[in-house]
């Protein structure tokens, strides 16, 4: 029997973890890769877990950014504005 390749299964929770909780996807996946490399052994799923929570993780943080800017561009009008309901350029802004 075999030797068990140490690694081999953080790096398939790292790849599960990717899809649900990527921070700790990336960070379970980073630590089997390791142990994986240092153990000679094939590191492609903890590979496939880096990219996916990478790509997630980036997603993420744009969509954040971008409703944050979102957010205070409406907040910024509603201050200009004062309250009430207003039309600008199409819009309809109700302040309060």
């Amino acid at each position: 029997m075999p030797a068990p390749v140490p690694g081999k299964g953080l790096a398939i929770a790292g790849l599960i973890l990717a899809f649900l909780f990527p921070l700790l996807g990336l960070i379970l996946s980073i630590v089997a890769a390791v142990k994986l490399r240092k153990a000679h052994a094939s590191a492609g799923l903890a590979i496939a877990g880096i990219i996916i929570a990478a790509v997630i993780l980036i997603v993420e943080i744009v969509a954040i950014v971008i409703g944050v800017m979102v957010f205070s561009n409406i907040v910024q009008m509603c201050l200009e504005l004062g309250p009430g309901t207003w039309q600008v350029n199409g819009s309809t802004y109700t302040c309060g």
